[in-house]
């Protein structure tokens, strides 16, 4: 298999929506099915870095966030379904999940969130990410609100820059203090934080 194409398994309670994934997979240029199950321990077992596992298991939060863990340790990438930001999406999140897919997401935005999955970025359907906001653990402005939601889209530096009409050099700057006060360099973090935390906004913005 070419080092280009990534596997992907499908690991979910319906067998309707593992058949319907599946195919989206299968057709899909750049990517190969590994399998479909509806065992977290058997993708495990099947996967290993590089791979992606996309799940949808209907158990209490904590046991979704124990399969997570279990396949993040064996280095896959794994994108949970959700209906919305609630106790299970947030705890998957926390475990290491690189995002979340609505269930309301059609054939290209789940593409779209696999690739960059697959390139190390991270994913948050739109309307997973519209939630009221409380106050986060640590300071964060209005402007760097605005620069995680973003990210948690999966938009580049320029990209950033274009929308909220400022420099590239200045989303740097927003994005070293984001770096500073979370501890971590990673995007999957910023966005991981920005989700358990909060404090992605719900105040609408333009492109």
């Amino acid at each position: 298999m070419s080092a280009d194409v990534r596997r992907v398994a499908v690991v979910g309670d319906c067998p309707l929506l593992r058949k319907g994934v599946a195919h989206v997979v299968e057709d899909a240029e750049g990517l190969a099915l590994a399998l479909t199950t509806r065992s977290a321990d058997e993708a495990a077992g099947a996967l290993g870095p590089g791979d992606i596992a996309l799940v949808d298991l209907q158990v209490p939060a904590a046991c979704l966030a124990e399969s997570v863990r279990r396949l993040t340790a064996r280095g896959v990438s794994v994108l949970v379904f959700a209906s919305g930001l609630d106790h299970h999406a947030v705890p998957a999140m926390r475990a290491g999940a690189r995002g979340c897919v609505s269930r309301h997401a059609d054939e290209r935005e789940l593409l779209a969130a696999i690739r960059l999955v697959a390139e190390g970025c991270s994913y948050v359907s739109a309307d997973l990410a519209v939630r009221p906001v409380t106050e986060p653990s640590c300071r964060v402005t209005d402007r760097e609100r605005q620069i995680l939601e973003l990210i948690a889209h999966g938009e580049t530096d320029h990209d950033i820059a274009v929308r909220l009409g400022i420099s590239e050099h200045t989303v740097h700057s927003h994005l070293d203090r984001l770096r500073d006060k979370i501890g971590s360099r990673r995007r999957a973090d910023l966005t991981r934080f920005a989700i358990t935390h909060d404090i992605i906004p719900a105040a609408s913005w333009q492109g």
